[in-house]
């Protein structure tokens, strides 16, 4: 289902990407938060979609809100996740799919319409497909931030207490880089990095990251090491040494010592 979910949502996504007339429309008075005519038309695609297929599960969207539902089950779409990188033209955007109990998603997907790239996690383990060729993927080891490759959206962060908790990690890790969205996750569950770290998420921002990355073997927490489900503060690792480290330092302390401190996960 979240493959014809993702199917369906591409088409819509590239009638409008890199057009002149997107029918852009800011929701927010006091700042910028752009939404377009395909955040709206690729989630009603989907919608229409579940009503047919899944009538009974409840849908929670970006755009049209939480639908209820009977069987205990929740679809999490976020028809477009990196609107700004949408209208900008850059391929870091995603639609984003998930599906599970209220304790969090089990099922999850980034798809990405105008590279065709596909990830996916399952509770047998995650894939990406690319050009019609599909592949399993995991996450890599990774000893000591020393050693990591750290993403986040926005080098803001979030407030300003929580910028500077991302500092101290970013400060101890090898590379950082900024910008990505959603794409940051499927890359980490690729093993092509080893650390996201965001703050004010919504559900929909994170419940299809969250499920790839754990099926990729990763690990997916609040910045106290809590359920991430719900979004807010947000980190993923490939790596339970880097997240055990990085955490220490979200909150204020110190990191491991790469020699004496680190513990091999079981």
């Amino acid at each position: 289902m979240a493959h014809a979910l993702a199917d369906a949502a591409r088409p819509v996504a590239m009638r409008y990407f890199r057009l002149p007339d997107q029918g852009l429309e800011n929701k927010d008075a006091r700042g910028f938060d752009p939404v377009t005519a395909a955040d709206r038309g690729i989630e009603e695609a989907m919608r229409q979609i579940l009503a047919a297929a899944r009538p009974d599960d409840a849908v929670l969207g970006e755009e049209f809100g939480r639908q209820t539902g009977s069987t205990g089950l929740t679809w999490v779409l976020d028809p477009i996740d990196g609107t700004r990188g949408f209208i900008s033209g850059t391929p870091t955007w995603g639609v984003l799919i998930a599906v599970g109990p209220e304790t969090g998603p089990t099922i999850g997907m980034i798809d990405q319409p105008f590279i065709r790239e596909r990830f996916w996690g399952w509770p047998d383990g995650a894939y990406r497909n690319h050009g019609g060729q599909t592949c399993g993927i995991r996450v890599r080891p990774c000893a000591t931030l020393g050693l990591a490759t750290l993403f986040t959206t926005f080098p803001e962060v979030g407030t300003l207490a929580e910028k500077a908790a991302f500092q101290r990690v970013a400060a101890a890790a090898r590379l950082v880089r900024y910008g990505m969205d959603c794409y940051a996750y499927a890359l980490l569950a690729s093993g092509q990095v080893d650390l996201v770290i965001e703050a004010g998420m919504a559900p929909y921002d994170i419940h299809g990251p969250l499920a790839l990355v754990k099926a990729a073997g990763g690990i997916v927490t609040n910045w106290q090491g809590g359920p991430a489900h719900q979004g807010g503060q947000v980190i993923a690792a490939g790596d339970p040494r880097i997240h055990a480290e990085s955490l220490r330092l979200l909150a204020g302390g110190q990191g491991l010592n790469p020699v004496v401190d680190i513990k091999l996960p079981d």
